[in-house]
């Protein structure tokens, strides 16, 4: 976990040193509002909007080295950019820009790992949604342990209203319901 945790306070450094909004997502987030588990990258949302992601693209790769060949291209056209720590982990930049990322974003918060770490994460309602919206079967995992540690002081109706209309445009409108499902469960 400690290679995790380096690299996620070198992307924070370059993030803080632009003055860029930014948060982390995934599995550092996990750590900090449901069970621990595993995990070997950083994932974060970096609010870059729709018009100058070059600039945002130029100062990240020059401080990582990208994972896959035309890096840019590919975080342009998926917005993910896809970089490595100096100790090899994985770095996944979402490049943000909607509305809800805006809202992850301004409602993250500070969190100390360890001593002297304290590293921007999404709140536990914003975890839920991504998870949600993920659909994969180890997200519906950690939403789970989410739910066991955060349940009863989740803002259902925050997480309602941005999960919806995400649902909806990937045509899956049961990922609420299953959400749901779960919160009545746990």
């Amino acid at each position: 976990m400690k290679p995790v945790l380096e690299a996620a306070a070198e992307v924070q450094v370059v993030c803080e040193a632009q003055q860029w909004r930014f948060c982390f997502i995934g599995g550092l987030a996990l750590l900090r509002w449901g069970e621990p588990r595993e995990t070997v990258d950083v994932d974060l949302t970096l609010l870059t909007g729709f018009a100058d992601e070059d600039r945002y693209l130029a100062v990240l790769m020059a401080h990582f080295a990208p994972r896959i060949d035309n890096a840019a291209q590919f975080a342009l056209a998926n917005r993910v950019l896809l970089l490595e720590a100096r100790s090899g982990v994985g770095i996944d930049i979402a490049l943000g820009g909607l509305p809800f990322e805006e809202s992850v974003v301004a409602r993250s918060s500070l969190f100390t790992y360890a001593r002297g770490l304290a590293l921007r994460t999404c709140s536990a309602e914003d975890l839920l949604v991504l998870k949600a919206f993920a659909n994969r079967p180890k997200d519906w995992i950690d939403i789970e342990n989410v739910l066991v540690r955060q349940g009863d002081v989740v803002d259902w109706a925050y997480v309602e209203l941005h999960l919806r209309p995400l649902a909806d445009a990937k045509e899956e409108p049961e990922i609420l319901a299953r959400l749901l499902a779960h919160r009545q469960s746990a």
